[in-house]
């Protein structure tokens, strides 16, 4: 079996944003061979395109791809800029999911939404603050299943958006101290009790 042939098939889900005569290079092995780089330790795209011109010939004849050489630096860069994050988005929550429902699960399932701020994610030249972003971390699995961008620093109306995105049912969410907020404005202007509980205790079943 092709190994991450379930993250190469979800990335071919993606839509391509380039013309079709600059698709020198297919989006799903180059989207590929780049979280290849990043777990191989690549921290920018230089270290992606080096990952990528050293591995080249292994990589091609694994996963069926034809690169003759490494793309050129502005060419991932303009890349990444065009992509749509939600799609990238959705597809890594596919393959995920997938691999969760994989998992052997001897009790209920557990699902632990955390928040965290993105290393190195701020530009002082644009005066922009770090991205901070709720995950969803599947305990059985040892996945993350999704990413949540709060807006204006909310993580609590995150974490709703995450969990009706999520789907899940029979599932057992946590969250820390923050959602366990007596009141909270809920969607429509009306207040509600929190359904979260405290660090490291039950926030709501879905």
């Amino acid at each position: 079996m092709v190994p991450f042939a379930g993250l190469l098939a979800a990335l071919e889900g993606i839509p391509d944003p380039r013309r079709r005569q600059g698709r020198r290079y297919p989006l799903a092995h180059l989207l590929l061979f780049s979280v290849l780089a990043v777990l191989a330790g690549a921290t920018s795209y230089r270290g992606i395109l080096t990952f990528i011109g050293v591995h080249r010939e292994r990589l091609n004849a694994v996963f069926g791809a034809r690169f003759r050489r490494a793309p050129a630096v502005n060419t991932l860069r303009g890349l990444f800029l065009a992509l749509e994050p939600a799609e990238l988005e959705a597809a890594f929550r596919e393959h995920a999911r997938a691999l969760a429902d994989g998992a052997p699960a001897p009790g209920p399932r557990v699902v632990a939404l955390d928040g965290k701020t993105l290393r190195r994610s701020f530009d002082h030249l644009n005066d922009e603050a770090a991205a901070h972003v709720l995950s969803a971390f599947a305990g059985e699995a040892a996945l993350i299943l999704a990413h949540q961008e709060t807006a204006g620093g909310d993580e609590v109306a995150a974490a709703r958006t995450l969990i009706e995105g999520l789907g899940l049912s029979g599932v057992l969410f946590t969250a820390d101290a923050l959602h366990c907020q007596k009141n909270l404005r809920h969607r429509g202007g009306d207040r509600q009790r929190a359904p979260g509980a405290g660090e490291g205790q039950p926030a709501r079943p879905a």
